[in-house]
């Protein structure tokens, strides 16, 4: 069984709709770690598509904050700002959809899946030493996280725990990754809507764990039509220009 892995979509229907046409035929059943939405302009769409893409999907906390579940008084203003203007823009049942979704880990056919660090969804794993208790308490070899927009992830075999850093060059829509399977992985499939990590290309993974491969995926898309829509939408200019660099 091939998994498309999505995480951190934030309302960004033209980088999920490339992502989606790049990997036509490559996998079976697609799973999503949250953060459906928060930031894109295209809330509402991104939410009736992956309502009928997915097989499981847990939230994220842009997910909690634009349908009420959360405040959002934690988030900086502009965040804040963006979170408030999504909750307005959904549909009666897309709120419900997004208040209905299970809190992560959760376990899909042999795959844990989270959005922040296994112990709690919100916190963000950036070093080793936060993805320790994710590597040791998963009962899967395999996990992903997302939260970070970081693509990449972590390794832990024989006592040793590595970071992994790959991903695809530029130029390069993807990047393998072999599984030893005596070995227990924490991956970040990256965020499809907004990467944080440099490289504005949209960013996920397709998990073949069954040949032992896990592929890091980039793909460009029109960047310049989602922020034409975000500013027209209203939403705060560092947003809008933040895609352009992948910051």
């Amino acid at each position: 069984m091939r998994y498309l892995i999505l995480s951190d979509i934030h309302a960004n229907l033209t980088a999920l709709e490339v992502a989606l046409a790049a990997t036509e035929g490559r996998w079976d059943r697609a799973v999503c770690l949250g953060d459906v939405v928060g930031y894109g302009p295209d809330p509402n769409e991104v939410i009736d598509k992956v309502q009928k893409l997915v097989v499981a999907c847990i939230r994220g906390n842009h997910d909690k904050a634009s349908c009420g579940l959360d405040s959002a008084e934690d988030f900086n203003p502009v965040a804040k700002r963006a979170a408030l203007w999504t909750r307005e823009q959904l549909r009666p049942e897309n709120l419900t959809y997004l208040q209905n979704l299970p809190q992560g880990p959760m376990e899909v056919d042999g795959i844990s899946l989270m959005h922040g660090a296994w112990q709690d969804e919100d916190e963000y794993v950036f070093s080793p030493a936060q993805a320790l208790d994710g590597l040791l308490g998963a009962p899967t070899a395999v996990s992903f996280f997302g939260h970070t927009h970081f693509q990449g992830g972590f390794s832990f075999v024989d006592n040793t725990l590595e970071v992994i850093s790959l991903r695809p060059a530029p130029g390069n829509n993807l990047a393998a990754l072999q599984i030893n399977p005596k070995t227990r992985y924490l991956l970040n499939p990256g965020s499809i809507g907004q990467p944080r990590d440099g490289d504005p290309r949209a960013a996920f993974a397709v998990a073949d764990l069954e040949h032992g491969v896990v592929e890091f995926w980039r793909v460009p898309y029109d960047i310049e039509a989602v922020q034409l829509r975000m500013t027209e939408a209203g939403l705060p200019e560092p947003l809008v220009m933040r895609l352009s660099y992948g910051r």
